[in-house]
């Protein structure tokens, strides 16, 4: 694994982001204007990931984080509630044959 990435726990990833030092206003471009250039910025970036999480966890509504629009981080969002929802009902499911043949 890169040094850098094993010292991103204790300094943050924020630290190794391709976007430090970056105009931050690339990030929150008005209401239906590109978001190609701040993606393009956040291609290759090694924290990308952990950007992406930060923004899903946080609920950040605004803005180009880990190189995705608000529109493709909710759409993630949906998607996960989805796959939760349906990993409880099926955990329900299981528990209730269980207590059915008992």
């Amino acid at each position: 694994m890169n040094d850098n990435l094993d010292n991103a726990d204790a300094t943050g990833w924020q630290d190794f982001a391709n976007c430090l030092g970056v105009d931050p206003d690339l990030f929150f471009p008005e209401r239906g204007a590109s978001t190609r250039e701040a993606k393009e910025v956040c291609k290759g970036c090694v924290v990308r990931e952990d950007c992406l999480e930060y923004a899903l966890s946080n609920g950040e509504k605004f803005g180009i984080w880990g190189g995705l629009s608000e529109r493709e981080r909710r759409r993630i969002r949906r998607q996960r509630a989805l796959a939760r929802r349906t990993a409880l009902e099926a955990e329900a499911a299981t528990e209730s044959a269980g207590s059915a043949s008992a």
